[in-house]
């Protein structure tokens, strides 16, 4: 079975592409992420033609918006850029998400130091050319810069996200797209839907309420946008233990009195901090595994990524 395709800067990998004729191998991307995705490369400076080793280049704000120029001196290779992604974004409606190199005029999400006409700073909320135009073309694709990765909660997030828009291009969109199908995808993500934000939760039960009021793509267009605004959003360990408690609710005739205890126990510790998410969350499988309960079954809160990945370790 191939890996989930994902996007990323060709130097995460390991390639010698930058600036410099460096790279910026990333061993967490290459060793770990790349046993379950399926990297597709991208280096929007080298594949625009500036070639390697090549000058630095930056950001500079003119009156008529962005352009990219050389560090030192006034060459100015804004429109190679643009025809480069003009031409490469087709290509990449395929990606259930994409790892960007942080820092880069080009590829950089987000603190992107922005110049004037002279080449000063005078900001550095700027973003790279091809990462603005990437989500600003697939606004649903999870995407995440490779330093963000070192964080734990931003690293599980991501990669949680990247599954579950998998499975939704998979089962749901385009031709796949019916009401059964959009059903039991939101009936796979309810649980974690009610971690990540339990407002938008509440929204999509009643959005789902009645398939027939206006065409099903509509409907399916709206969901899936607040669906991925929600996945978006950090679970705090209160909202862990709200999804949890609902799940244990479909569990507790079931366990014995000592297990239950037990399980609550273990909760409660989560809560406090003094255990990851990985206890509680481990004993409540057991359960499920004991004493099947088929809408537990299929809940994706339960292993929304594989367990080999040890993401929940960490929370």
């Amino acid at each position: 079975m191939s890996g989930i395709p994902v996007g990323i800067s060709t130097c995460l990998l390991g390639k010698e592409v930058r600036h410099d004729g460096g790279h910026k191998h990333s061993r967490y991307c290459t060793q770990v992420l790349s046993k379950h995705f399926d990297f597709h490369s991208i280096c929007p400076e080298l594949e625009a033609g500036l070639g390697v080793p090549r000058p630095a280049i930056h950001l500079r704000e003119y009156q008529d918006g962005l352009r990219l120029i050389e560090s030192k001196g006034s060459a100015d290779h804004t429109d190679e850029m643009n025809a480069f992604i003009g031409r490469i974004l087709p290509d990449l409606a395929h990606l259930r998400g994409y790892i960007l190199m942080a820092k880069s005029p080009s590829c950089g999400m987000e603190r992107i130091k922005v110049h004037n006409e002279e080449g000063r700073v005078t900001r550095r909320d700027g973003r790279g050319l091809f990462a603005d135009a990437l989500i600003r073309a697939y606004p649903l694709m999870p995407v995440e810069e490779e330093g963000r990765l070192n964080d734990d909660m931003l690293r599980e997030n991501f990669i949680e996200r990247v599954f579950a828009y998998d499975d939704w291009i998979q089962n749901v969109a385009g031709d796949a797209l019916t009401p059964q199908a959009l059903i039991e995808f939101h009936t796979r993500h309810k649980f974690q839907l009610l971690a990540h934000s339990e407002r938008i939760y509440r929204q999509l039960g009643p959005l789902l309420s009645d398939l027939k009021s206006e065409p099903l793509e509509n409907i399916a267009d709206r969901y899936i946008h607040l669906f991925m605004e929600a996945m978006s959003q950090r679970v705090s360990r209160g909202s862990h233990m709200n999804a949890m408690q609902h799940l244990m609710g479909y569990l507790k005739d079931s366990m014995p009195d000592e297990d239950k205890k037990v399980l609550i126990e273990q909760m409660e510790a989560y809560r406090r901090g003094e255990v990851p998410l990985v206890v509680p969350m481990t004993l409540l499988r057991l359960a499920q595994r004991r004493e099947p309960v088929d809408y537990l079954h299929v809940q994706k809160y339960l292993t929304p990524y594989p367990d080999e990945l040890g993401l929940r370790n960490t929370l």
